[in-house]
């Protein structure tokens, strides 16, 4: 095994948590230490199932019971159910994306909610997490600000969990994350091997410093996280970044057509980056080992290697003895 995955196995033992590692009053009393004030975003669109217990749960755990969470607010992208409605009965503050920073122009999408909520939120600290979440809990709140608040090297957090597939059957106990193993992991391992150390790069649910989220550009629609990460990444290297298993996550799974136009959207945003980060390349990979994820015995991850080299034969008629086979 290389230096290189070396180097990543030892950020995955350093950097890698569980929302376990995590006491809520020692986090409560470190924040106030420090004077700082943390935001919680949903951004949403049509989750009036979800967004009513999601509310709750962050409010009555985060900002009742413990002073954790200064503001929980819902940025929506024009949803058409009573997603809004129902936030606001239960006590968080609901924006509409649209009606704001309107000299910018808008568009819909996660990435637009995500960009504009740095305008309207006051935190020090955002934390954004997805409004589908069915088995919401608090801890996708605290799991993510534990890294920030005891750690000040750390200034980006993600989130990975168990990621069960629901379908007409029922839940199955894995099937989630297809597009990160499908397209996100191998490009990564092409061009930003450093990257795949992360275990669910397209997670929704992530926390950092407003001074973090200030200086990078926002993708608006499928391509935030990734755009995100890499740029953060590229800014202030690996060691500010963190993750943080937060076990299970359950939510609607999407059929192959959607993650088709995920994957579509993700692309362009890849390639943007190819461009700005990687101007001297050419269209050819820097690197053809595959590094995938990997959980061990004893519960931690770990990357392996693979040489995946894709040789190409030239057209036989290019081949003498193809051309001479009848003669």
């Amino acid at each position: 095994m290389g230096a290189a995955v070396n180097k990543i196995n030892k950020w995955l033992k350093e950097k890698t948590f569980h929302y376990k590692d995590f006491n809520i009053p020692d986090l409560v009393r470190i924040k106030e230490e420090k004077n700082l004030k943390i935001s919680l975003c949903f951004p949403t669109l049509n989750e009036e199932k979800t967004i009513g217990k999601s509310v709750v749960m962050m409010k009555s755990e985060l900002m009742l019971r413990h002073k954790l969470i200064d503001e929980i607010a819902v940025i929506d992208s024009g949803s058409t159910d009573s997603t809004c409605v129902i936030a606001k009965e239960f006590g968080a503050q609901v924006y509409n994306s649209a009606d704001y920073l309107k000299d910018e122009g808008y568009y819909k999408g996660k990435g637009e909610n995500m960009w504009k909520a740095l305008y309207l939120l006051k935190g020090d600290i955002i934390v954004f997490i997805d409004a589908d979440i069915s088995n919401i809990h608090h801890r996708f709140a605290y799991g993510l600000l534990g890294p920030l608040l005891q750690n000040p090297d750390i200034r980006y957090v993600k989130a990975f969990y168990s990621r069960p597939f629901q379908n007409e059957k029922g839940i199955a106990p894995s099937g989630g994350g297809r597009v990160t193993e499908i397209l996100i992991r191998p490009l990564f391992s092409q061009f930003f091997p450093s990257l795949t150390g992360i275990v669910q790069p397209l997670s929704g649910e992530c926390a950092g410093y407003r001074e973090i989220f200030e200086n990078i550009s926002f993708p608006v629609g499928y391509g935030v996280e990734t755009g995100m990460l890499i740029d953060i990444y590229k800014k202030w290297g690996l060691d500010a970044i963190a993750q943080t298993n937060l076990d299970l996550r359950i939510h609607r799974n999407q059929d192959i057509a959607s993650l088709g136009k995920m994957s579509f959207g993700i692309l362009q945003t890849f390639w943007k980056r190819l461009n700005k980060y990687k101007k001297d390349l050419s269209l050819s990979p820097e690197a053809l080992t595959l590094r995938q994820m990997s959980m061990q015995d004893s519960g931690g991850y770990e990357i392996s290697e693979k040489l995946i080299e894709e040789i190409e034969r030239k057209p036989i008629i290019e081949v003498p003895d193809y051309k001479n086979r009848n003669k």
